[in-house]
């Protein structure tokens, strides 16, 4: 299956703005036959936690929905974006994603675990719902979000619900060079699945963001890769990868669940 990486700028709350170039992304990756678009965190609003908090009226978010999955529709492809969404307490927010196959339908949720510094946490909850695992053009898939996916446990929970690809919509910013040049690649060989991480890049409200979006293989190997500026990245990711990696190195039939909880215990 070929996949399509988003790296792009984003204005803060310019969603005509963000979604036409989610659609021109949409359309050239259609053309060049991904199956899949991947969006960084929170693109189509932009990534400003306190801003959209302050300023976004959660009435217009099925709105950006609607035109969201018309997109993947119209360029007939899937589609992986980021939104706020409204949790249990109408007051409270989650970051989350969502993977439209390619007639717009919603088949894979996810809300982020991991929030990171204060001003997530200021503007948004966090979830406790597992990464949940969806068959998609034969690719069984599954999504975190950011900074989710620096904890080996996030991965390894969709990985041990059969994960082979996990995408990843992220808002990285610059200095953190060590997370796509090696933490998800170190991700993707731990737990023996394809890694696709797509980032913000330029200057979004007070952040200045890395890029550096990549594509990792089962085994480490680095399948695609972005330097700081705009891009649109692609590569191929198939099962067959993942169980030979799974069948030389047996990682997951090899755990110890239960010692390692006992020596969690012990501490």
């Amino acid at each position: 299956m070929l996949l399509s990486v988003l790296q792009a700028n984003a204005s803060v709350m310019d969603v005509d703005a963000n979604l036409q170039t989610i659609d021109d992304a949409a359309q050239r990756a259609s053309q060049a036959g991904a199956a899949v678009l991947l969006t960084p965190e929170l693109f189509p609003v932009g990534y400003a936690p306190l801003r959209l908090h302050a300023e976004l009226d959660p009435a217009t978010l099925p709105g950006i929905r609607g035109r969201l999955a018309e997109i993947a529709r119209r360029h007939t492809i899937g589609l992986v974006y980021s939104l706020p969404a409204v949790a249990n307490d109408e007051d409270a927010w989650h970051i989350t994603a969502t993977l439209l196959d390619a007639s717009g339908a919603e088949v894979l949720n996810y809300a982020k675990v991991h929030l990171f510094g204060e001003e997530e946490r200021k503007a948004f909850v966090a979830a406790q719902e597992p990464p949940a695992v969806v068959d998609f053009n034969g690719v069984r898939t599954s999504m975190l979000i950011c900074y989710d996916v620096e904890f080996p446990e996030a991965v390894r929970a969709a990985a041990t619900r059969g994960a082979e690809l996990l995408l990843v919509p992220t808002a990285l910013s610059a200095g953190f060079d060590n997370v796509p040049q090696v933490l998800i690649r170190a991700r993707a060989l731990e737990s023996q699945l394809n890694v696709a991480y797509a980032n913000h890049s330029g200057h979004e409200d007070v952040y200045t963001f890395l890029g550096g979006s990549v594509v990792a293989g089962p085994d480490g190997s680095l399948l695609a890769a972005a330097g700081d500026g705009a891009t649109l990245l692609f590569a191929e990711v198939g099962t067959g990868t993942v169980k030979a990696a799974r069948d030389e190195v047996p990682y997951l039939r090899e755990r110890r669940p239960e010692l390692y909880e006992e020596w969690e215990q012990r501490s």
